[in-house]
């Protein structure tokens, strides 16, 4: 293996075995065992794909909390639109008006873009469509179960809610 390669390597590796002991959270030797022999076929395939330059660049503590953090504003969030669509289907689906509206977003990076554009798609009531790209900036094109407001900037608050922010201290 070449040597530029092995620090990409071993930081998927870390992740990908630090997630098998979360999902599984056995600590028996053989379970271990198999999640290293697991998490390194997994590193060995999948780094190219996931780490371009600095392979510990996510093994930052700050981008660690503000990851920890993430996830809370997520489930926030999720739980916000959950019952949003839960009081719209228990109101016969009367107020529903659902439409396509174009989102603009502030994030660099495709990580980052991914990361929201996927959280948007998580949270009930709404599905990102696409990501396009228009006069150098970042446009989504999110499906919106309730069109409430046609201005895209105030809409794209109301859709993006913290996400947003959170993930630009993620991937800044």
């Amino acid at each position: 293996m070449p040597k530029t390669k092995l620090p990409a390597v071993l930081s998927t590796f870390c992740l990908c075995f630090g997630f098998w002991v979360l999902l599984t959270w056995k600590f028996t030797a053989q379970e271990l065992i198999a999640g290293a022999a697991v998490s390194l076929a997994a590193a060995l395939f999948a780094s190219p794909f996931f780490i371009h330059e600095n392979a510990f660049w996510f093994f930052n503590p700050a981008r660690v909390g503000a990851l920890i953090a993430y996830v809370f504003v997520f489930l926030g969030e999720l739980v916000k639109a959950n019952l949003d669509v839960a009081r719209r289907c228990f109101a016969g689906c009367k107020d529903v008006n659902p439409g396509i509206v174009k989102v603009p977003v502030d994030l660099k990076g495709d990580y980052a873009e991914a990361m929201l554009a996927n959280s948007i798609t998580l949270t009930p009531g709404t599905i990102t469509m696409d990501i396009a790209e228009q006069d150098g900036k970042t446009y989504y094109y999110v499906h919106w179960i309730d069109v409430s407001e046609s201005d895209r900037e105030k809409a794209g608050e109301i859709i993006k809610g913290r996400l947003e922010n959170a993930v630009r201290r993620i991937w800044p």
